[in-house]
């Protein structure tokens, strides 16, 4: 796992941007999918704002730049993101957070700050740790994961110490 202030920490906003969109630009091209309009502008969405957004959010974002206004535009898009690994679906927060990572296989926990609803996505190992153990006694194979912890990040922490 990173360390605490690389994850929370300030980082090059510009350069993640780039770096994810092309990633995304190089997989639907390797993969021969579609990469429309409206599934590049919520990725760019996403990542712009840099924090869990709910579907009914991002569709006034697209309705107010008139790329639609009906919900199966953003839900859709958000399908397609989700499914190819460009975006996860925060379970706790019923949103959806870009994905910086999507050139390797990884399995994220989500750290969510309950003060400023701020959520980094940081590595974790399913198989080690407890529920690890408990599928390889009983010959599980783990094939997908949704770990989310809610608690004060740094920035509140210090916040609410002053």
């Amino acid at each position: 796992m990173r360390e605490q202030v690389e994850v929370f920490g300030a980082h090059d906003h510009a350069g993640c941007m780039a770096d994810a969109m092309a990633a995304a630009e190089r997989h639907c091209t390797a993969n021969k999918l579609q990469f429309t309009p409206s599934r590049r502008r919520v990725l760019e969405i996403l990542l712009r704002e840099h924090k869990a957004m709910g579907a009914y959010e991002i569709l006034d974002k697209l309705r107010e730049e008139g790329l639609g206004s009906q919900p199966p535009v953003a839900y859709r898009a958000l399908d397609f993101l989700v499914t190819h690994g460009f975006a996860h679906r925060i379970e706790r927060l019923n949103a959806f957070i870009a994905c910086t990572r999507t050139e390797d296989r990884h399995t994220p926990a989500f750290l969510i700050c309950r003060s400023c609803d701020r959520v980094v996505e940081a590595d974790t190992d399913p198989e080690a740790g407890e529920l690890g153990r408990a599928a390889k006694r009983t010959g599980f194979i783990i094939e997908r994961t949704v770990r989310e912890a809610e608690g004060l990040c740094p920035r509140c922490v210090e916040r609410n110490a002053a």
